[in-house]
């Protein structure tokens, strides 16, 4: 393990620039096991993040553990969050981690504030909170366990097949508060997904995470999020992904088209150039914005909707409570 020798509150000059700037660093840590990769340790000063009310997200809170991500996805639409500290959201995104070492305690002080009113907060909403680094830094046990006791109702979204440790723990917090999951699987040939998504676990470690999710008693989504167009938009992919989401116990299925943000679009597009080449004519034709064409969204939603009611993936309605896929803890909504 190879430490940067860094103090809290002091600029360090080995540090990469946006991170000389931090006062609140307190060490960047390379170790064997996750090579080429760095986690610059922060002490957050507040865990909870309030959504602007333009957000498109169904929430007003969430939880971001960690800022970066491993899994690399290359349509990450989260990786323009990354230049905030002169970082680039490309190749830092994936290798660059900033992780908040005492997200959990500050989050139980801020859940424990008499102004707060126990709204749903979600996480996996930005970048994953099971990504690898949760298996060496262990800060979600922590959460749970603040927002089961405050009597917050909470959400996760996850690639990350690590969730599974903390089973016992969201199953016991289910019993407490609204507590919705999904799994992120959006990809259902394997070398088209371990090429888009280098750094995930496969399709079938996620699809037995849904299944032993199930088995601990919570219902489990599946989020078919995003659908690359010319890549994942068939009809032969979306039956097969759906009928494996439902033979492993899925729920729920939510799906939506790539989107692709300023800062997003150029890293996907190199991905494709190298991988596609073909298909860069009809993207750059096609994403002259951040959105896929109304007409293209349109057409897809006619597509999938017929393949959801035969697999029986047709409760696709978001929770009122936690932002999640419905569940069982959640009461039926009023309008959706």
């Amino acid at each position: 393990m190879r430490w940067s020798n860094q103090e809290l509150g002091v600029e360090n000059a080995d540090a990469l620039p946006g991170l000389a700037k931090l006062n609140n660093l307190v060490r960047s840590v390379r170790t064997p096991e996750f090579a080429g990769m760095t986690f610059h340790e922060v002490l957050a000063k507040s865990a909870l993040n309030k959504l602007p009310v333009q957000s498109q997200v169904p929430m007003e809170w969430t939880i971001n553990p960690y800022r970066g991500c491993s899994h690399a996805c290359a349509y990450c639409f989260a990786r323009p969050t990354h230049t905030y500290l002169d970082l680039d959201g490309g190749d830092d995104f994936d290798r660059q981690i900033i992780v908040k070492v005492n997200v959990a305690e500050v989050l139980r002080k801020e859940l424990s504030r008499p102004s707060w009113k126990r709204d749903a907060v979600a996480l996996g909403t930005n970048t994953d909170p099971y990504q690898r680094a949760e298996g060496r830094y262990a800060l979600m046990p922590g959460i749970i366990g603040a927002l089961a006791d405050t009597g917050t109702p909470f959400s996760i979204l996850t690639k990350g097949t690590l969730l599974r440790r903390d089973l016992p723990l969201l199953a016991d917090a289910a019993t407490r508060v609204p507590v919705d999951i999904a799994m992120s699987i959006a990809v259902y040939d394997d070398e088209l997904q371990q090429s888009v998504e280098p750094g995930t676990p496969t399709t079938k470690a996620r699809l037995a995470t849904v299944t032993a999710v199930r088995e601990a008693g919570l219902d489990c989504g599946v989020f078919m999020m995003p659908i690359l167009p010319f890549l994942t938009d068939t009809v032969a992919h979306l039956d097969e992904a759906m009928r494996q989401a439902k033979e492993a116990g899925a729920t729920g299925v939510v799906h939506s088209a790539l989107h692709l943000k300023p800062g997003v679009k150029e890293w996907y597009f190199l991905w494709l150039g190298r991988e596609y080449p073909a298909l860069l004519p009809r993207y750059r034709a096609m994403y002259r914005g951040t959105y896929a064409p109304k007409e293209y969204r349109a057409w897809l939603a006619e597509r999938v909707a017929p393949l959801v009611r035969k697999h029986g993936l047709n409760r696709t309605r978001l929770s009122p409570n936690t932002g999640g896929v419905l569940s069982r803890s959640d009461p039926e909504p009023t309008l959706f």
